[in-house]
C-alpha cells in the first residue's frame, strides 16, 4: 500500500509557509522536536520519541565464530524494521528502498565510526566472539526516522549489559545475571545523526523535518557527529548541489544539537541507573500505578460507625440464609433443549392476541361452512 499523495494545495501551502520561515508545529527553523527517552525492563531496550515519531531499539548478543580476516574482533549487526503499524506505506516482510538506506546510514554512523571497542568482545581468539545485534523497530512515523533510530541505537548500546564469561583452556562458561553481574560494552564516543532538509534547490533550510515537510523537500543532508565535533559520516541525497558554506553551516548547527542530545542521553542513563540501584520501578512497571486501576482520582466514601453490632448481626444472618435454588434445564426429549419447567405463558398481551386469533379462526371456519352449504343448495337447484 502506498502513502496518500500530497495535493497541490497542501504542497503550495507548505512551501509558502517555509518561505515565510513558519512551520506547521510552530517551531523555528533550527528547532528540534521534543525528545523523550525511556527504557524497558531488560537491559538494552530503549524507546525514543521524537515528536510523534517513535522507535524502539533492542540489543541482544550471542557467541559466534569470528570472521576469518578479523579473528580477534567481535561482530556488530544492525537491522531496521519498518512496520506497517508505523505507516500504511510500509509493507511487511519486504525491504524497501527507505529501509536499505536507513540501514546503511546506521551502520556507517555506528559501526564504521568505531564507537564500540570490538576487540573487547573477543572471548577465545579465532573461535568465540560476541556478536552484538541491534534491532530498531519503527512504531510510528512522523518524519526524520534516521535521527530517532541513531539516538535509540546508541542509547540502547550504552544501556546494554552482556553476560560475564570465563575460559579454561578451550572451555567457555557463560554466567547468568544471578551468578555474576553483567558487563557493559566499551563505548568510545556516541555518534548522533542530525538531518537537514533543503527546499527550492537549497534556498531554504530546516532542521528535523516532519513527515509532510519530507514530502516537499528537494534534498536531505545527514551529518553524524559526536560531542567532540568529530564528523563520523555525512551523506547527501536528493540530487541537489550544495555549496561549501552551506555544509559548514550545517556542521556547526549539528555540533550544537549533538551536544544537547548527548547530555540528554547521559542524564536519562544516570536516572535509570539510580532507579535500578534503589530498587525502584523501571521500564514498563513504572507506568503501572498500584493504587489506581482506571480512575486518576480516588473518591473516599465516608463510613458511618454507629450501630456496628446490629449491622454485623444483619450481615451474619444474611450469610446464614439458605441460597436460592435455580431450576435446572428440563430436557423432555433427547436432542431438544428447554429452559424452565414448561409453565404456561403469563404475558397478557400475547394471550389476548392468541384469543383474538382463535375467535377469528372460528369465524372464518363458520363462513366457510355457510359457503359450502350455499354451493350445495345451488347445485341441487340447478339439477
Amino acid at each position: 500500500m502506498k502513502d496518500t499523495p500530497l495535493s497541490n494545495c497542501e504542497r503550495d501551502f507548505l512551501l509558502k509557509a517555509i518561505e515565510e520561515k513558519k512551520r506547521l508545529d510552530g517551531r523555528q527553523t533550527y528547532d528540534y522536536r521534543k525528545i523523550k527517552i525511556s527504557f524497558g525492563t531488560d537491559y538494552g531496550c530503549c524507546f525514543v520519541d521524537l515528536g510523534q515519531t517513535r522507535v524502539m531499539a533492542q540489543v541482544s548478543c550471542e557467541l559466534v565464530a569470528p570472521k576469518e580476516n578479523r579473528p580477534n574482533e567481535g561482530i556488530m549487526f544492525f537491522n531496521i524494521e519498518l512496520s506497517p503499524m508505523a505507516s500504511p506505506g510500509f509493507e511487511q516482510g519486504r525491504q524497501s528502498e527507505l529501509s536499505v538506506k536507513l540501514n546503511r546510514q546506521l551502520e556507517r554512523c555506528l559501526r564504521n565510526s568505531k564507537c564500540i571497542d570490538t576487540e573487547s568482545l573477543c572471548v577465545v581468539s579465532g573461535e568465540k566472539v560476541w556478536q552484538i545485534r541491534v534491532d530498531v523497530h519503527t512504531l510510528n512515523n512522523d518524519g526524520n526516522l534516521m535521527d530517532a533510530a541513531s539516538i535509540a541505537a546508541i542509547t540502547a548500546l550504552c544501556h546494554f549489559r552482556r553476560p560475564d564469561v570465563s575460559t579454561q583452556g578451550q572451555e567457555v562458561t557463560v554466567y547468568s545475571p544471578e551468578e555474576r553481574d553483567p558487563i557493559p560494552l566499551s563505548i568510545y564516543h556516541m555518534p548522533i545523526s542530525v538531518s537537514f532538509a533543503f527546499f527550492q534547490q537549497g534556498t531554504y533550510l530546516l532542521v528535523d523535518p516532519c513527515e509532510r515537510e519530507e514530502r516537499v523537500m528537494d534534498g536531505l543532508l545527514v551529518i553524524a557527529m559526536n560531542k567532540h565535533r568529530e564528523i563520523c559520516s555525512i551523506q547527501s541525497s536528493g540530487g541537489i548541489m550544495l555549496l561549501k558554506e552551506q555544509v559548514m553551516r550545517c556542521s556547526k548547527i549539528a555540533g550544537v544539537k549533538v551536544s544537547e542530545i548527548t547530555e540528554l542521553i547521559s542524564e536519562a542513563l544516570l536516572n535509570d541507573r539510580k532507579a535500578r540501584k534503589a530498587g525502584g520501578k523501571c521500564g514498563f512497571a513504572e507506568s503501572m500505578p498500584q493504587d489506581r486501576i482506571t480512575a486518576l482520582k480516588k473518591d473516599e466514601t465516608p463510613v458511618e460507625m454507629t450501630d456496628v453490632t446490629e449491622t454485623a448481626n444483619g450481615i451474619i444472618q444474611k450469610g446464614e440464609a439458605a441460597p436460592q435454588t435455580v431450576p435446572s434445564p428440563v430436557v423432555p426429549v433427547p436432542g431438544v433443549g428447554q429452559v424452565g419447567q414448561g409453565l404456561q405463558n403469563s404475558w397478557g398481551l400475547e394471550e389476548d392476541d392468541e384469543d383474538d386469533y382463535e375467535e377469528e379462526k372460528n369465524d372464518n371456519s363458520g363462513d366457510e361452512q355457510v359457503e359450502e352449504v350455499t354451493k350445495m343448495d345451488v347445485g341441487e337447484g340447478g339439477g
